[in-house]
């Protein structure tokens, strides 16, 4: 924790996940799907949501109606150009807020615009100037400003604030800032501006959260964040992240984070991109301990190797059994299974684990069968906490068999999912915590469009190659 309390003032989270996370490759969601991501948004306490550019077709604009009309908590945005056209239509979804964007760097102004600043200028504060007569709250997005000059940055910014918006988001649309710039910029233009200034950082070069704390650190009050960090191209900063953050790191309390695997879980089905396992705080590996040394200090005091508890997200610790495994993590595991051997016959347990390199990982059910190998007794262990199962899918035959398998692979139980002849179409493993979240994974699979039917085998016992 830092001593020197480097944010001071309150933070507001804006999540883009139904505008910005929309964009990223291959993602797109369903009106219903956008509906329930919102009601998790809502009840996990975020303070704003961009729910969408109603111009960029009808089913989106149908979507900011929807959602502007849930009674939320949370402020709704609509995202649109700096068009007049473009605020009334946005204007119609009555929404909170209008988001109005133009990009104004020298790139942008002369390849994508064709204007020039003046002409910048004009549009933006005509575009403010309408939103506000239309009695509603503005935010201008002054597009890749990272990029944009200095000068007519803040020029363009003070004509936005005069025309009426009360927030301004400072972009990094490329992803190509580092912290200490990004902190001076924000320190800079929020001495010179009365407005209340958003950072919307792009994760380009891996800096996104980072920046975003930066920029937060430089006098930003807002910061744009999507859940699972969904975006164009690598990204934005995740709200996972960006709020676990702000509480472990500069003790800020911005939304409930025990909600946020649930939502992650949520969004990754919605859009089928699935987290890596090493993705912070929402990774499946994100608080899981291997390396004997690691573990030993884990069990004596979880702060040996955890900046904070899993239980802020409500999640929980795991612990790999495999040939990097010491006594003392075998131990714990074994008398959770309660099985007590001695220190002889641990040690021996140990060994054969380490006999053993291929193996990945070493189920409960395996450890009793070493201990009963090595004690020659039948032992009364616990019910292993794991259940494994394979199921086959049949599918409908008028549905692209791969489009089903590629939905399955971002189910987090699932391990494998293959593509096979004969009478089923798709086979996946599961690995499960008990028989009811088993049978939720079953649930949600038959739900799936175009799955027709399904034969579910439990694992009895698994043997691994030589």
């Amino acid at each position: 924790m830092m001593k020197k309390k480097l944010i001071d003032h309150k933070v507001l989270l804006l999540d883009t996940t139904l505008r910005e996370g929309e964009q990223a490759p291959g993602v797109t969601f369903t009106i219903e799907e956008k509906l329930k991501i919102v009601r998790k948004l809502d009840e996990m306490g975020i303070h704003m949501i961009e729910a969408g550019d109603p111009n960029v077709s009808g089913d989106i604009k149908e979507a900011v109606r929807r959602i502007s009309k849930e009674g939320l908590n949370a402020e709704i945005l609509a995202h649109c150009r700096a068009r007049i056209a473009d605020v009334e239509n946005a204007a119609s979804c009555e929404v909170d807020r209008i988001a109005i964007f133009l990009g104004t760097s020298d790139s942008h102004l002369k390849y994508k615009i064709r204007k020039d600043e003046n002409k910048a200028i004009e549009l933006v504060s005509q575009a403010i100037e309408h939103a506000r007569s239309q009695g509603l709250k503005v935010r201008f997005t002054a597009e890749d400003a990272t990029r944009t000059d200095k000068e007519f940055l803040l020029n363009i910014c003070k004509k936005a604030q005069d025309a009426g918006a009360d927030r301004i988001s400072i972009p990094d649309t490329v992803g190509i800032m580092a912290p200490n710039n990004v902190k001076e910029l924000f320190i800079d233009l929020s001495s010179k501006l009365k407005v209340e200034l958003d950072t919307h950082c792009h994760n380009d070069l891996g800096m996104a959260t980072a920046n975003t704390l930066a920029a937060l650190e430089g006098g930003a009050t807002g910061a744009h964040v999507t859940i699972n960090g969904l975006g164009e191209r690598s990204g934005i900063a995740p709200l996972s992240e960006v709020a676990v953050a702000l509480k472990v790191v500069y003790g800020i309390e911005t939304v409930r984070l025990d909600k946020i695997p649930e939502l992650s879980l949520m969004t990754e089905r919605f859009s089928g991109i699935v987290s890596s396992p090493n993705t912070p705080i929402i990774g499946e590996s994100a608080f899981t301990h291997k390396a004997g040394i690691h573990v030993a200090g884990v069990l004596a005091n979880p702060s040996t190797y955890e900046g904070f508890p899993p239980d802020l997200i409500g999640r929980h610790r795991d612990i790999i059994i495999d040939k990097y495994t010491g006594i003392h993590a075998v131990s714990s595991r074994l008398n959770r299974l309660g099985v007590s051997l001695d220190e002889t016959q641990m040690t021996q347990v140990v060994k054969a684990i380490k006999e053993r390199p291929t193996v990945t990982r070493f189920r409960d059910a395996d450890l009793i069968e070493l201990a009963e190998q090595i004690t020659g007794k039948t032992l009364q262990a616990e019910v292993p906490t794991k259940v494994e199962a394979i199921l086959r899918i049949k599918c409908e035959s008028n549905v692209y068999t791969t489009a089903i398998a590629r939905r399955l692979r971002v189910f987090k139980k699932i391990k494998d999912v293959y593509e096979v002849t004969g009478n089923y179409d798709i086979e996946v493993s599961i690995e499960a915590d008990s028989t009811v979240d088993l049978n939720q994974v079953l649930e949600r699979i038959r739900e799936i469009d175009g799955v027709r039917a399904t034969e579910t085998q439990l694992v009895l016992k698994k043997f691994e190659s030589q």
